[in-house]
């Protein structure tokens, strides 16, 4: 019998953030320690864990490179020392899916082999490629984001003339380099990178379309707004004050059509969600 898909069309999936990094914009330095050694803290990380699912996570998304903009690649070997030792004690301990966060097939494919179930990549494999194959051979569900440049430059002067229509078509090339390595659309996800070299107006304008998106490529679509630099535009908050902005963006997501949401408290998202949802339901019905 097949298995559950992980992004079910019924419900608004809350991906809970776990940064195994010394230097994230949000969190970054609570599990690995700052400095050469960089020392993975394993049992606080694993707590950590248990406490997104406890919160309402349905998938946890670990990741070993910071790709806030401005950071530095870091080697796919560092990637793994830091989150394959997590993913081999929450696998078939923790109750819900398992997903690296990572541009790299190495980091891919050892995450893999220790567990994991999704691969998310925020380069949309514009990064390398071949994790496609990583992810068929796999069978993992491959989540495809979108991103222009490196985490590195992103930022610097981004500019679209049609944000909606630039990105889904950049997304639908991911999408073809997926399905030539052999990743059925059953295990696609895509999303639109907010953050990821945008402007304010490009964010604001994906986040209320993701619905369109939705039924462009026909894809579930993940909209990751957590504590970004957007909503501090917005608010004037600082990272560390953005959470009930993040809500609201996660309210707005589900209304829109979001099939998920990736963020780093799933209590308050999940809240949010159910009723984005709810409302979108209530207008579809009106409509018809």
């Amino acid at each position: 019998m097949a298995s559950e898909p992980i992004f079910p069309r019924d419900r608004v999936t809350i991906v809970g953030v776990l940064n195994l990094t010394p230097d994230s914009f949000s969190d970054g330095g609570r599990y690995v320690r700052r400095g050469d050694d960089g020392a993975l803290d394993l049992a606080a990380a694993v707590r950590a864990a248990h406490a997104l699912v406890e919160s309402g996570a349905d998938v946890i998304d670990l990741g070993g490179e910071s790709t806030r903009p401005g950071a530095a690649e870091v080697p796919a070997g560092v990637e793994i020392e830091r989150t394959r030792p997590v993913i081999e004690a929450l696998t078939g301990r923790i109750g819900v899916p398992i997903s690296i966060d990572t541009r790299k097939a190495e980091v891919a494919a050892a995450a893999l082999a220790a567990g994991a179930r999704v691969v998310n990549d925020v380069s949309g494999l514009g990064h390398e490629p071949r994790l496609a194959d990583v992810a068929a051979e796999g069978g993992a569900t491959l989540v495809l984001g979108h991103m222009r440049g490196v985490p590195e430059t992103m930022q610097r002067a981004p500019h679209y003339d049609d944000v909606l229509r630039e990105v889904a078509a950049e997304l639908e090339a991911a999408v073809e380099v997926a399905h030539a390595a052999g990743v059925p659309d059953e295990h696609l996800v895509v999303d639109p990178g907010l953050g990821f070299g945008k402007r304010l107006e490009d964010n604001l304008a994906l986040l209320a379309h993701a619905g369109w998106l939705r039924e462009r490529l026909g894809l579930p679509v993940l909209v990751g707004p957590s504590r970004k630099s957007f909503l501090g535009a917005l608010t004037g908050d600082p990272v560390e004050a953005r959470e009930l902005a993040t809500v609201a963006a996660c309210a707005v997501a589900a209304f829109a059509g979001a099939d998920a949401v990736r963020v780093h408290d799933p209590a308050g998202a999940r809240r949010a969600a159910a009723v984005g949802r709810a409302a979108r339901d209530a207008r579809r019905k009106e409509l018809t």
